[in-house]
């Protein structure tokens, strides 16, 4: 007879930062029947899918990281790919939740059943788990976005996203499209451009690009903050300050959104002589309204003779080039694809089934409404990681993580404990909540006037925290039971089979 999985306490899905977060901070709370399905083979998120040539963080390496497990020797200010996926794999050995994880499981659906005050979980294989409490942390720049060109699939050269980045696809000598110009292109742009035969850059709408004041840490320092972990924290707490204070440029204060755009242009004057180039690198939009870039390299290597911008998206793809729509065509051995992700199509493709099997995704057409990005009215027990309206344009995501691991592990001790069998958060404090954060939204840079990745089809922003990160600590510290309906179980039926 084949063995059937226990009913977990919690059933976590997603092994990255958030994912990983979240079970360290059960683990660290007792609670050790927890189990966390990852699709992948490995663990990382981001980190993992995410290797192209330059990839590192834009936030310093001591702020990305959790509070709990400072890591003394980082090598650079900000982290490369494969140092923070080190110290992801180190985090997971370190508090014993590897075991917990269940690789290559992809959950398809989600149900709620609600005389057992709890989820069923189906996988793509069809296997079937259980839970009281489902936390996702499938992170919102884990699907890639692959644009609808014409005539893409009759390309006969390579084409790759940068999140899948072919690195048996020897680049060297060869004429390559890059389609975008975002965080990753700026990263792997300059350095792939010395190697190719030609690069051609094609940008609709430039980005604001500031400069990254990047540097390796001396083998002093490492020292001084492995001795001195008091003097660690410090670092990590004065790095925190100095970036929420960035926060005053893009939540709603012009005279630093002024100054940070007067950095910006400065930057680019400095790096880019020729001022038709530079023209073609300003925006036209406020700063903030697109994600702001950090990069010393970028802008040099638009500056080499091999490397040519090309203002406009691409038209139509043929066997052997790309057409743009300027009317030139560019014949390409390669096309990379800078696209993003698709950050506003929250959990898809997964499925997950509330009161009264009320499908999640269907009732956010109108907009992923929530309360505090983490709880769904009507959906008991789930809890959403990383979720609608708690991402960030000025701090460090981990922040964020945290005060959400904290909340939903208060709301976890009160499920069970005989206060309740299930929480289903009350629909008119979500209701509050949602038109609070839609209010505060309309003073930022981001809804001043850009398209942006930050916005859905409509509009609407339900990706960013419209406030300093403090805030939203102070808003989660503690679980409150009156925000919710707590609701317990029938007792079974003596009587019955």
């Amino acid at each position: 007879m084949a063995a059937v999985d226990p009913r977990w306490r919690v059933a976590v899905i997603g092994a990255g930062f958030a994912g990983l977060g979240m079970a360290i901070g059960l683990k660290r709370a007792g609670i050790d029947a927890f189990v966390v399905f990852e699709s992948a083979t490995a663990l990382g998120g981001t980190w993992r899918d995410n290797t192209y040539p330059g990839c590192a963080c834009d936030v310093p390496s001591h702020l990305y990281s959790y509070s709990f497990a400072l890591k003394p020797d980082w090598t650079r200010v900000y982290s490369p790919w494969h140092e923070i996926r080190a110290y992801l794999e180190q985090c997971a050995d370190r508090y014993d939740v590897r075991r917990h994880i269940r690789f290559d499981t992809r959950i398809a659906t989600a149900t709620f059943d609600e005389a057992k005050a709890g989820w069923t979980l189906i996988a793509t294989d069809g296997r079937r788990f259980s839970a009281d409490v489902v936390v996702s942390a499938t992170g919102p720049l884990s699907k890639p976005a692959i644009p609808d060109l014409p005539g893409l699939a009759q390309f006969r050269g390579r084409m790759f996203h940068s999140a899948r980045w072919d690195h048996d696809y020897v680049l060297d000598g060869r004429r390559v499209a890059v389609v975008g110009t975002g965080a990753s292109a700026i990263q792997f742009v300059p350095r792939i451009a010395p190697r190719v035969e030609r690069l051609y850059l094609f940008q609709r709408t430039p980005p604001w690009v500031v400069p990254r004041f990047d540097r390796a840490y001396t083998a002093l320092e490492r020292r001084l903050h492995a001795r001195l972990p008091t003097l660690c924290r410090l670092h990590r707490t004065f790095i925190y300050w100095q970036y929420e204070m960035n926060g005053l440029a893009i939540i709603g204060y012009p005279p630093f959104n002024r100054l940070l755009e007067a950095l910006a242009r400065l930057h680019l004057r400095r790096q880019v002589a020729d001022p038709a180039l530079r023209a073609r690198l300003t925006p036209d939009y406020r700063i903030g309204c697109k994600r702001v870039l950090v990069a010393n390299d970028y802008y040099p290597a638009l500056t080499r003779p091999n490397v040519e911008l090309v203002s406009g998206a691409i038209e139509r793809v043929h066997a052997n080039g790309v057409v743009g729509t300027d009317g030139v065509e560019r014949e390409v051995d390669a096309i990379v694809l800078a696209t993003g992700f698709v950050a506003t199509e929250f959990l898809a493709p997964m499925r997950i089934y509330g009161r009264g099997a009320c499908e999640l995704t269907e009732r956010w057409q109108a907009g992923a409404e929530t309360y505090l990005g983490m709880a769904v009215a009507g959906f008991p027990n789930f809890f959403m990681l990383v979720g609608p309206n708690t991402g960030l344009g000025h701090n460090s995501i981990v922040f964020m993580i945290e005060s959400q691991v904290r909340y939903i592990l208060q709301a976890i001790r009160a499920i069970g404990s005989g206060r309740a069998d299930s929480v289903d958060v009350r629909p008119e404090r979500q209701r509050a909540f949602q038109q609070r954060i839609q209010r505060d939204l309309r003073s930022t840079s981001w809804q001043s006037g850009c398209r942006s990745w930050y916005l859905d089809e409509d509009g609407r922003n339900f990706t960013l925290w419209p406030g300093f990160t403090l805030s939203y600590w102070l808003r989660t510290r503690r679980w409150d039971a009156a925000d919710y309906l707590l609701t317990r179980r029938a007792p079974a039926d003596p009587g019955s089979a």
